[in-house]
C-alpha cells in the first residue's frame, strides 16, 4: 500500500502580513514555525521513504521541521531537480543507501502571481476593484497579469505528480510532500477526482497533514486529515 502525505507550509511572513507572496522566497512566521513544529509532532511516528518539495524556503523549512522530529529519519540526502547529475553523483555506502532522499522542484512551486506579487490584498483592492481581485484569487482558469490561474499551476504540477511521485506510491512507498495552497489543490483535485468549483472551495489549512493511502492501481482506499487530536477519516 502507497501513502501519500501532503503538507502545506506553514505561515509565511507574507502570509501573515496579507500580502500576495507567489514565488517570493520569504521565511516562515514564528507562528508558522510552530505550526510545523506541531505537524511534525503528528507525524513524528510515520516512516516516510522519500520526501518531495519545492523550490521555496517556506515549503523546505516546514519540511526539515517535520524530519528532525521524525523517528525513522535519522539522515537525509537533497536532491535538486536541475537537470544535473552532479547532484548523485557517487557511489553511496551501505549506510548512505538509506538515507531519505529530499527531491526539489520548481515544478511543486506556489501559483505565479504576476503583478500581483508582494501587493496587500487590501491595497490589491482598492488598485483593481475588489470583484477582479476576487476572479483572480477564486477563478480556476482566469489569471493576474503576467501570472497563472490555479489550472495553468496544475498544467506544471501535475506532469511532475505523475511522472515522480505516482510511480514510487505504486510500489508502495510512503511519500511526503511539503508545497503550497495551489500546487496542493492541483494534487487534491486531481486524487479525489473534484470539480473547479470543489476544489477552490476547499479548505486547505497551513500546517496541516493530509494522508491518502492508495493500492498498486492507484485507487484511493482512505484519506485522513490529521488536526490536532481529532483526525478525519474518509473511505
Amino acid at each position: 500500500m502507497g501513502r501519500l502525505t501532503l503538507i502545506r507550509h506553514g505561515q509565511s511572513i507574507w502570509n501573515q502580513q496579507n500580502r500576495f507572496t507567489g514565488w517570493i522566497d520569504v521565511g516562515l512566521s514564528q507562528h508558522g514555525s510552530e505550526e510545523a513544529q506541531q505537524a511534525a509532532a503528528r507525524l513524528t511516528d510515520q516512516h516516510f521513504d522519500l520526501a518531495f518539495t519545492s523550490a521555496l524556503l517556506r515549503a523546505q523549512d516546514t519540511l526539515y521541521e517535520i524530519l528532525k522530529l521524525n523517528r525513522h529519519c535519522n539522515q537525509y540526502l537533497r536532491v535538486h531537480e536541475t537537470g544535473s547529475e552532479w547532484y548523485e553523483h557517487f557511489v553511496p555506502t551501505e549506510e548512505e543507501k538509506k538515507e531519505l532522499k529530499i527531491y526539489v522542484s520548481e515544478k511543486l512551486n506556489e501559483r505565479y502571481y504576476g503583478d500581483l506579487q508582494g501587493l496587500n490584498k487590501d491595497r490589491a483592492r482598492e488598485q483593481f476593484g475588489q470583484e477582479q481581485v476576487h476572479i483572480w484569487r477564486r477563478s480556476y482558469d482566469v489569471p493576474p497579469p503576467n501570472g497563472e490561474s490555479l489550472a495553468m499551476t496544475a498544467e506544471r504540477t501535475l506532469p511532475y505528480f505523475n511522472s515522480h511521485i505516482v510511480p514510487h506510491l505504486q510500489q508502495g512507498r510512503h511519500v511526503l510532500v511539503s508545497a503550497h495552497g495551489n500546487s496542493l489543490r492541483a494534487m487534491i483535485m486531481h486524487i479525489e477526482k473534484m470539480t473547479p468549483a470543489q476544489i477552490l472551495a476547499y479548505e486547505l489549512k497551513t500546517g496541516t497533514p493530509h494522508c491518502y493511502d492508495f493500492d498498486a492501481n492507484m485507487t484511493l482506499l482512505e484519506k485522513r486529515v490529521l488536526e490536532g487530536d481529532n483526525s478525519r477519516e474518509h473511505a
